[in-house]
């Protein structure tokens, strides 16, 4: 058996096992990379890229054929960034097969055995099916196989109503199909519900059907026809299933307990640090059980690529991570919702917000709905939602305040270009001290008084 001695080995190459092998080599470790599926793992070739890609597509009425023709392309064009070419130039040993822990440092792949100093786990997750009879007996799509769709689904299911499933109900209503959201409880249940009932309605009016509260008790069917029962006794019908029901930390072939690794059901168990039960194991991304997003996983890599490389004792936060659903309109969350502020701060919690509808660009392009709120503690801000035309892009504003700990003080000072939506921010943050300067008595009596003594 071949032997290889290095200072990191990575399992995955997914957003955060590349993150990681391309600054520890480039700062001089050596590095080992192992990847048994494609290069770029589920966020380039079965998520974030895909969906965003066919939801432009979709939006843009490039029709069925066209929109798929152009995730390919779009995978295409961004593939050589996470290429093994690439890697390697960057003086990475990448090794393609499946790998298994062999010992407490120590994995085996395809007759190799690599000894590190430090491995890293990250291996992403898979797609969760929920236990509903006969659901595992039918052909469905997942992410993972829905972009390879040849034919237009006539009507599609969702099962479902998280993120994913209204992205792609979007995506595919857009793209002519007939779509029904099946979601047990309620859709985009962890957000602000009125931000989730302007993206709702907004759907709805496209023609998609939601069934809210309707739990699935028995699913049957075939190529081309399934259906899903009702537990209030009817049955949907569609030519597709989409289950989009969570993700499941890919864990199960690593044979972790080789390494003393544990895991929990959301993952591999993690300290603040990132590092497993064995403390030269860690695990970063979907695998460590916490938020799963792509760019989670490349913070978490710069978290550890700290610790690994200088010793440092990095721990990663969640407070300043941001969240966006990428509908038309999106939804953007960052730090605690309304209801988890009042939760927390009780009384002490101010509440403030800006409407698109007050916003110049947003009247001038008639992009007037939606609205930012902001949740302040003591001068700070503890958390922001808005919803909106751009609201992905607009809360990364306040995914800075939070990760700074700026003071509404530094956004009400920031000077916005005008016209643009970025001034909503501008403007909340006058909100919050409108009452401040405006109703306080006590400054018109400061003005009176100084205006007696300027010249």
């Amino acid at each position: 058996m071949n032997r290889i001695d290095t200072d990191i080995c990575i399992i995955g190459a997914g957003s955060g096992g590349l993150s990681v092998a391309a600054g520890a080599a480039q700062m001089g470790a050596r590095v080992v990379l192992i990847e048994a599926g494609a290069m770029g793992g589920d966020c380039l070739n079965a998520g974030c890229v895909p969906s965003k890609a066919l939801l432009h597509a979709a939006a843009s009425d490039m029709g069925w054929d066209a929109a798929h023709e152009h995730v390919r392309a779009t995978i295409a064009a961004i593939a050589p960034h996470d290429s093994v070419e690439r890697f390697e130039g960057l003086g990475v040993r990448v090794i393609r097969g499946f790998a298994r822990f062999s010992g407490p440092r120590e994995v085996t792949v395809d007759g190799t055995t690599v000894r590190a100093r430090r491995i890293v786990i990250a291996t992403g997750s898979r797609p969760r099916l929920p236990d509903v009879p006969g659901l595992t007996e039918v052909p469905l799509l997942t992410n993972e196989t829905i972009f390879d769709l040849a034919e237009r689904p006539e009507p599609l299911l969702i099962l479902g109503g998280g993120p994913i499933g209204m992205e792609m109900a979007q995506a595919h209503r857009r793209l002519g199909c007939d779509v029904t959201v099946i979601e047990p409880a309620c859709v985009l249940g962890r957000d602000d519900p009125e931000a989730v009932a302007l993206v709702t309605a907004s759907l709805e009016a496209e023609g998609v059907a939601f069934e809210e509260g309707a739990v699935p008790v028995r699913v049957s069917g075939t190529d081309g026809g399934v259906e899903v029962v009702l537990d209030d006794g009817r049955t949907l019908t569609g030519s597709h299933l989409l289950v989009a029901t969570g993700r499941v930390a890919s864990v199960e072939e690593l044979d972790l307990d080789k390494a003393g690794v544990e895991t929990t059901p959301a993952g591999v168990k993690v300290d603040a640090r990132l590092r497993s039960s064995n403390r030269r194991v860690y695990a970063i991304g979907d695998v460590a059980g916490g938020m799963q997003f792509t760019h989670v996983a490349g913070y978490q890599a710069g978290v550890i690529v700290r610790s690994m490389l200088f010793g440092l004792p990095a721990k990663a936060r969640t407070a300043h991570i941001p969240r966006v659903t990428y509908t038309a309109p999106e939804l953007a969350q960052v730090g605690l919702t309304e209801a988890e502020a009042r939760a927390a701060h009780g009384a002490a919690l101010e509440v403030v917000r800006a409407d698109f509808a007050g916003n110049d660009r947003a009247v001038a392009t008639e992009n007037t709905e939606g609205f930012l709120k902001v949740m302040i503690h003591k001068g700070r801000p503890v958390g922001a939602t808005m919803v909106g035309p751009g609201a992905g892009e607009q809360i990364t504003l306040w995914a800075l305040a939070l990760s700074a700990r700026l003071k509404m003080s530094a956004i009400a000072g920031m000077v916005a270009p005008y016209p643009t939506m970025a001034e909503i921010s501008k403007r909340a943050a006058g909100t919050y001290f409108s009452p401040r300067l405006f109703d306080n008595p006590n400054v018109k009596r400061l003005v009176r008084a100084v205006q007696r003594f300027v010249p």
